[in-house]
């Protein structure tokens, strides 16, 4: 069979070949995962990806078989994990929880969720936290993921999807103002979306370095580190002074315009050059590009967005948008890249610490009575909000604070900032428990540790970056020993005196209650089920009945808010948190390679991955490096206010000589988050990942 014939070949389980998606990011790049004497993986056709993997995609049957997989529960005994029972290790952590919640009240158990759950998980995970347990303390790495970008679409647009139209609707942009986004290796196959603008000159690139994704562009705007708000203020007056300005869209389609432009009009670009180092002829360029495409798109990623002010940045990157007339246009419009594989779904559905289901408001007497019929409860039952990721992290073990906490789909050891100081926390924690695949340096310290299947083990369903529910079928069993976390939350419900039927373990009836549970609100998908998903049908919420056909398109009559306005928010540049000194006199910015994703804890499982990229390196300007007395390859400690860790040089001479780059998948002493700023953005909680200021010197000994 060719490889063409087998990306179309039909899902036939019985035959050993199954249509599903890529585990890993927002994409969900379509593959069919065929079983056998070996497990493979071959692309399929899917808008997303049009037949292309990454690198990732194509090893990630590797991980079904791995020798790192857990297959029994582990309890921690006299300092060790042991193998344990299932029954034994539910008891235990069922009778742990009901003991420490007797004690301490409710909220001494905290869940913390995960981006890349289903969105059956998602949404259990957050009816067990608020009514088996009836914590409010609960909420999951996407906040440290979208959170920004959810609050400033939410705001500006009354409604966040992270692209409010297909993909594929790139292919026709004459531009496209890419702002802190490097796709090329964080997600391979969306950069032939963007081949149409570059081929026409049309494509702007944003980002404090020479990534591969700015080799592409037609123009580069390297900013310094945390500057972005100006940046975009600087482009918006730009295309203002210029007469590029929508005045009738403003008009009919906009409100509060008038506000911004007062902030803006101080930030001239000669002005904005200054405080960014981007010339303001570029600046001017690039609001040509943009005013004059007849389609045009401003997306926004993680490198604008995870700052203390990482949704007043998406803001300006919005109000850009605005004035052109780009938002709810068809053929044109504003985006942001979701990152996590279910980072859009996975904040719709009440892992989040002030949400309930359908992207409802947990502080709406509405919303609780809806939700609270649906799950059979008092709505005075529900908890209220909760404490955001990192402030839940900051708080475990403390006066006040959970003592138990129940981990599902995260690695918040190396992946949230200050990872010593969470470190430290976790270990003040009288109950830790995971559900993981691998053991993971957060499994590694638990006192139980629950193994769990994964992607091609069970069905389930993912919203992708585009708002387009999927379903996600099942290919093989899992291993011997190992459950789904559905059934783990079951089985918990169970065991705290839950019915029976009010906690089910499988995935469709799971989804028909999350249905009902948002029907009505913002992410409506009452009207999506396994029977129109397995019938191939592409729906993109809202979807609010059976025979809806969804939304493909958001915002092309009205915005969501009751006025059908968009809404312009004034909003200043302020700087990062914390800025170069005498004594860390350099800039570290944080991002992916294209062998790893997130913290690691599977791509480093993966032999063929791990080869590559095998440990933890930073990237520095040669002058820099040399100034360090060091050279490429030798091992560099980077040093913050917060921590200390190792990495291999890498000299790369288009990087400014102030800045160096850390990616953050890497465990222990290379851990990049060791160095990282938990400073809050004060709308989203989105804490300070992208920029803080470090010192480079030459370490000895091995990391």
């Amino acid at each position: 069979m060719t490889l063409a014939a087998a990306a179309t070949h039909p899902t036939d389980p019985a035959a050993g070949q199954v249509d599903t998606h890529c585990p890993y990011c927002a994409l969900q790049c379509g593959m069919t995962l065929r079983t056998g004497a070996r497990t493979a993986i071959a692309p399929r056709e899917f808008p997303t990806n049009a037949g292309g993997l990454c690198q990732k995609g194509w090893t990630a049957a590797a991980l079904l078989d791995s020798p790192a997989r857990l297959t029994t529960p582990l309890v921690r005994v006299a300092g060790e994990l042991r193998p344990a029972s299932w029954d034994d290790a539910l008891d235990l952590v069922a009778g742990r929880l009901r003991d420490l919640q007797a004690a301490h009240g409710p909220d001494a158990v905290a869940i913390f969720g995960g981006g890349g759950l289903t969105n059956e998980k998602a949404y259990l995970l957050g009816k067990f936290a608020r009514v088996a347990l009836g914590t409010s303390q609960i909420d999951y790495n996407g906040r440290f993921c979208m959170s920004a970008a959810a609050a400033a679409g939410g705001r500006a647009f009354g409604a966040d999807r992270g692209l409010p139209f297909p993909l594929t609707d790139l292919a026709g942009a004459d531009a496209v103002l890419l702002a802190g986004a490097n796709p090329a290796e964080t997600m391979p196959p969306f950069v032939q979306h963007l081949r149409g603008a570059a081929a026409k000159g049309g494509l702007v690139v944003v980002d404090p370095r020479r990534t591969p994704t700015a080799e592409q562009a037609s123009l580069h705007l390297a900013p310094v580190p945390g500057t972005d708000l100006a940046l975009a203020l600087g482009i918006l007056h730009a295309a203002v002074a210029d007469g590029h300005l929508r005045q009738s869209y403003l008009d009919e389609r906009t409100t509060g315009f008038a506000a911004v432009w007062r902030i803006a009009a101080a930030y001239w670009p000669e002005r904005v050059e200054r405080i960014t180092g981007v010339a303001a002829a570029d600046q001017r360029r690039a609001a040509d590009l943009l005013a004059r495409a007849r389609n045009a798109y401003v997306l926004t990623a993680r490198g604008t967005e995870q700052h203390a002010t990482g949704t007043d940045t998406v803001s300006a990157w919005i109000n850009l948008a605005l004035a052109l007339g780009l938002p709810g246009t068809p053929g044109s419009g504003f985006g942001c890249l979701t990152g996590q594989g279910n980072g859009q779904g996975g904040r719709e559905h009440g892992q989040k610490a002030d949400q309930l289901p359908g992207y409802r408001r947990i502080d709406d007497p509405a919303a609780r009575e809806h939700v609270a019929r649906v799950w059979g409860v008092p709505a005075a039952s529900l908890p209220g909000p909760g404490r955001s990721a990192y402030e839940l992290l900051d708080a475990l073990g403390t006066e006040g604070g959970p003592r138990a906490l129940l981990v599902f789909g995260s690695n918040v050891t190396v992946s949230a900032p200050r990872s010593a100081h969470v470190t430290e926390r976790l270990s003040g924690l009288d109950l830790l428990v995971t559900a993981d695949l691998v053991l993971s340096e957060t499994s590694a310290t638990a006192d139980v540790v629950l193994p769990v299947t994964q992607w091609a083990e069970e069905d389930g369903t993912m919203t992708n970056l585009e708002g387009r529910v999927l379903l996600r079928r099942k290919a093989v069993d899992p291993p011997e020993g190992v459950r789904t976390d559905l059934e783990v939350l079951s089985a918990l419900a169970g065991r705290l005196g839950q019915p029976e039927d009010r906690f089910p373990a499988d995935p469709e009836t799971v989804f028909t209650e999350l249905r009902a549970a948002s029907a009505g609100g913002i992410a409506d998908y009452s009207g999506v089920s396994y029977g129109r998903l397995r019938a191939g049908e592409a729906l993109y919420w809202p979807v609010p009945g059976d025979d809806h056909p969804g939304t493909p398109r958001m915002f092309l009559d009205a915005f969501a808010h009751p006025d059908g306005r968009a809404r312009f928010v004034p909003v200043t540049h302020t700087g990062p948190a914390e800025v170069p000194d005498a004594e860390f006199p350099l800039r570290a910015v944080t991002g992916r390679v294209l062998q790893h994703y997130q913290s690691g804890a599977q791509t480093r499982a993966i032999g063929e991955l791990a080869a590559v990229v095998p440990e933890a390196f930073v990237e520095l300007h040669p002058d820099t490096a040399a100034r360090a007395g060091l050279a490429e390859g030798d091992l560099a400690r980077v040093a913050s206010r917060r921590g200390v860790m190792r990495a291999r040089v890498r000299c790369v001479g288009s990087l400014r000589p102030d800045v160096l780059f850390l990616p953050f998948h890497f465990p222990d002493r290379q851990r990049a988050n060791l160095l990282t700023n938990p400073a809050l953005d004060p709308v989203s909680r989105m804490p300070e990942f992208k920029v803080c200021a470090v010192r480079v010197t030459k370490e000895d000994g091995a990391a």
